[in-house]
């Protein structure tokens, strides 16, 4: 009796975590065997105002402004909240001639509420077309232009190719992350995108029509308040869509403590949302919104080392109750899982990822993998913090 019980049980979690491991190998067997060439865009491009939200950025908010500052155009607007700064993020906003709202409100702090800060400075004189991006970030040649023409062209929220980059001398966890963080920004995307879907807003480089973002619900200190953003529209039938030609780059802390310190706030926020979407297919409206859906079907896929180790754990359990006599069903199950989340993972790897993650560290991805295994319990289970979290960016050579 007890057996039959272990064994149901065990089938049953197989095929629930097959619904990740689908949705997560469709995306990239789409993204590697898609053939689109380049977006056409309309000829006229609006003017744009991009917002650029700030906290305690002295050290790189001048360099992030040079970038954006060659692609604006007259009539184009380039604003820098300064949320709860006390350092000289705003006099150097200032000389880098930016317009400048300083925020400080210590019981209201976080991205959302900057944003919600900017908005509000721009109701005034309204642009056809915001865009967003983060102060420590590198906006690409005729970025602007290209998010700016294809928000315009479709009414919806519009997603650039946002990408991590490691510093020259990384470590192998921080080639492995810029790998993760490339599957998840750009591959994913890219494979939605193959397949006529719609895809998360991913935290910089988001371009909106004035009349999307205008009454959008901005204000909170959501740790991935962009995939929160993205659900609110998509479920109000505004789906985020993607422009792989806009590139925004930003860089990996040098040190171990502000890279894990980053992808702790990252995944720990994704798992947040993750639980908010498996609520969401519980509601029969989510099912009457087809873009809607495959957006919360997107986001119900873990973070990779945590879809990884659960994977694993299922192997070993379904190996365990087979070695004892029971079924194969959870044995077999779980090794199509696992092995469907290896192919479309290397996949992914031999179409996009190989200047990223050399050959050579391939085999410590397990390792990666392995390393969080004391991680993903307190991230589950602990209450995460909210507001401004500040990345460790000590020696990093952001040039």
């Amino acid at each position: 009796m007890l057996d039959s019980l272990l064994n149901t049980v065990a089938v049953s979690l197989s095929a629930l975590l097959s619904v990740p491991t689908a949705v997560y190998a469709a995306e990239c067997a789409a993204a590697a065997f898609s053939r689109k060439g380049e977006r056409r865009a309309p000829e006229a491009r609006p003017a744009v105002a991009v917002v650029v939200p700030a906290h305690n950025e002295e050290d790189g908010i001048s360099r992030t402004l040079s970038t954006i500052w060659p692609q604006l155009r007259e009539g184009d607007r380039l604003l820098v909240v300064a949320d709860n700064c006390d350092d000289r993020t705003a006099p150097l906003a200032r000389e880098a001639g930016a317009e400048v709202i300083e925020r400080h409100d210590a019981a209201r702090r976080g991205k959302g509420y900057a944003l919600d800060a900017g908005i509000a400075g721009l109701a005034n004189a309204p642009p056809p077309v915001v865009i967003l991006v983060d102060a420590d970030c590198r906006v690409g040649p005729d970025a602007v232009d290209l998010l700016a023409r294809q928000a315009l062209a479709s009414g919806r929220p519009v997603q650039a190719r946002y990408l991590m980059t490691a510093p020259a001398d990384a470590s192998l966890g921080q080639t492995v992350a810029a790998f993760a963080f490339l599957v998840k920004n750009r591959v994913r995307p890219l494979g939605l995108d193959a397949l006529g879907l719609p895809c998360q807003l991913t935290g910089s480089g988001m371009a909106f029509p004035w009349e999307l973002l205008r009454s959008a619900p901005l204000a909170n200190a959501h740790l991935v308040e962009d995939m929160k953003l993205g659900l609110d529209l998509a479920r109000a039938g505004h789906a985020p869509c993607f422009c792989d030609e806009a590139l925004v780059t930003s860089r990996f802390p040098a040190s171990e403590k502000g890279t894990r310190t980053q992808r702790q706030r990252w995944e720990s926020g994704h798992l947040a949302m993750g639980r908010v979407a498996l609520g969401a297919l519980a509601e029969t409206a989510t099912y009457r919104n087809p873009a809607y859906l495959a957006m919360i079907l997107d986001v119900i896929v873990p973070p990779l080392s945590l879809l990884c180790l659960l994977l694993g754990l299922a192997l070993v359990a379904g190996a365990a109750l087979a070695a004892g006599g029971a079924s194969l069903a959870s044995l077999i199950l779980a090794a199509v899982n696992l092995f469907l989340l290896v192919a479309a993972s290397m996949l992914a790897w031999s179409a996009f990822g190989r200047t990223v993650l050399p050959a050579r560290a391939l085999a410590a991805v397990p390792v990666y993998a392995l390393g969080k295994i004391g991680l993903y319990p307190r991230l589950i289970l602990g209450r995460t913090r909210s507001g401004w979290i500040r990345t460790d960016r000590s020696g990093s050579d952001d040039r």
